[in-house]
């Protein structure tokens, strides 16, 4: 298994991350226990390295990002939402990087490098020139050249990560942009993909309906995706302008979204409309879906809640439905490989022994003859074996390497090694016929269900919080606090002096009227 080269800060890393956590939401640093469990199985199994941990693959902010082609108005979006220009704007491709935007204490905004994502595990690009490396070699040292981290004043981005993405062109994209895209879909718990209406038909967007849209519509999380026709205000010259709404639709339509909501805006500072009556229509149907945007923009937190809690059930399933089956799958092409080699290895072993009975170079009575000497036989014996061990040992690791070569190191969600998994039950001294894989049984499988349970029951507190099927809170009567003086009792008043030899009578006190 590879040394894993943040070993040494992980420790520090945590520490850094519980202390962010306290601050920032006191429900997910509950689960933090769960996940260093769910670390120890994986590390048993070998998925994960040691000293490694699934809380950095893990972006712990909420995640917003915005897709989309070129020149479709993502940023000038961003700059709407924020209420100032953070963002450069215009026509044709003004930026080639992805921008990570969040907030910064200072009005002034600051740029900072790639280098500051990819080294700080809080942020979703998190050695994220390795996963560049692995899929355009020579490519991850060049990580300033594809992310940098913007800071911005403005409150609204406060506890948020908005992703600003380049143009996206399917065609002309390198591999290592793509990479880097699919992470951001697979991570953000907001995916705001936007169309140009000026280009609407299929045609002009074929391989950014493919990746964006064809892709996405089939994930369990499709509810995260907004698909959003922008600059509509450039159809008001059109003689109809929901032909080009129907036109997007209908792309949309053939890369399998059938159903689902669809938004269309424009942006108030850029838009150019003459025709009254055609504005209010326009601008009355992007008041509605733009606060319905922004209104899942505010709701993220909720998002990101739950996002957290499902990778502990979503990882916990994958382990067992498809991770295992794939591991003891590959462990059973590697022992039928070690079987015929050994089958191949007696084979050659006996094959030789009839050769040399036909040369006559041995007649069969001198070979009886050595069943009667104990010291030749056993010598014999022993050296047959070694050779059988050599070819054994030889087939078992050639069919290990075999099998491995095709195993891929990065499965599921979060990048589980299944190659270094398989390898780690293929060591020289492991049983070939081992029924379980190293570091799977009754106890990790109970393990397993244990963070299952625990998952469940965070996912009851989190429907507590935001539901209340029964009306109970509803029902609870509520009491107005009264002003403080409200709730002082009167001073008595001085009793007359033919009075004090009465019998004293406690005086009522003033009870404080509910309003």
């Amino acid at each position: 298994m590879n040394a894993n080269p943040n070993a040494a800060r992980l420790p520090s890393q945590l520490k850094t991350l519980a202390s962010h956590l306290e601050v920032e939401s006191q429900s997910m640093v509950e689960l933090l226990p769960t996940f260093s469990k769910l670390d120890k199985i994986l590390m048993g199994l070998g998925l994960l390295a040691n000293n490694d941990s699934l809380t950095t693959r893990v972006p712990w902010w909420p995640l917003i990002s915005v897709l989309g082609t070129y020149s479709s108005g993502k940023s000038t979006f961003i700059n709407d939402y924020l209420g100032e220009s953070l963002q450069a704007t215009g026509n044709q491709a003004v930026d080639d990087m992805f921008t990570v935007i969040c907030y910064g204490p200072s009005d002034h905004s600051r740029v900072l490098p790639g280098m500051a994502l990819d080294a700080d595990p809080r942020f979703p690009f998190y050695r994220m020139s390795e996963k560049i490396e692995d899929v355009a070699a020579g490519e991850g040292k060049l990580i300033g050249s594809f992310l940098h981290l913007k800071t911005c004043g403005n409150e609204k981005i406060k506890g948020k990560i908005l992703v600003d993405s380049p143009g996206f062109d399917a065609d002309d994209q390198r591999r290592s942009t793509l990479r880097v895209t699919d992470h951001i879909i697979d991570l953000s718990d907001l995916v705001l993909v936007m169309f140009d209406a000026r280009h609407p038909e299929p045609g002009t967007m074929q391989d950014t309906l493919k990746h964006l849209v064809e892709e996405t519509v089939n994930r369990p999380d499709a509810s995260k995706f907004l698909y959003i026709l922008n600059q509509i205000d450039t159809t008001a010259k059109e003689d109809n302008p929901e032909d080009v709404v129907s036109a997007w639709q209908r792309g949309v339509a053939q890369a399998g979204l059938t159903a689902g909501r669809f938004y269309t805006i424009f942006s108030e500072s850029a838009a150019n409309i003459d025709n009254n009556t055609i504005k209010e229509r326009l601008s009355a149907k992007r008041d509605k879906d733009l606060a319905e945007i922004y209104g899942r923009i505010e709701d993220v937190e909720i998002e990101r809640d739950y996002r957290i809690v499902s990778v502990l059930e979503g990882t916990a399933n994958e382990i067992e439905r498809e991770i295992l089956p794939a591991l003891e799958a590959a462990l059973g092409r590697w022992r039928r490989g070690i079987l015929l080699g050994d089958a191949l290895i007696f084979g050659a072993l006996a094959g030789a022994g009839v050769l040399l009975a036909r040369t006559e170079l041995f007649t069969l009575e001198q070979l009886l003859s050595w069943t009667d000497d104990p010291v030749t036989l056993g010598l014999s014996a022993i050296g047959l074996g070694v050779v059988f061990l050599f070819g054994h040992f030889w087939v078992r690791a050639l069919a290990a390497k075999t099998v491995a070569k095709r195993l891929p190191t990065e499965v599921g969600q979060f990048g589980l090694n299944l190659k270094t998994a398989f390898e780690k039950n293929t060591r020289f001294f492991r049983n070939v016929f081992r029924t379980n894989p190293v570091g799977w049984g009754k106890r990790a499988r109970n393990r397993l269900q244990d963070i299952r349970t625990e998952a469940a029951l965070q996912f009851q507190r989190l429907n507590d919080r935001f539901t209340d099927p029964a009306g109970r809170a509803a029902d609870t009567p509520k009491v107005m606090a009264m002003p403080s003086q409200a709730l002082e009792p009167k001073p008595q008043a001085e009793p007359e002096p033919a009075q004090q030899v009465e019998k004293e009578r406690p005086a009522d006190e003033p009870q404080a009227q509910a309003s």
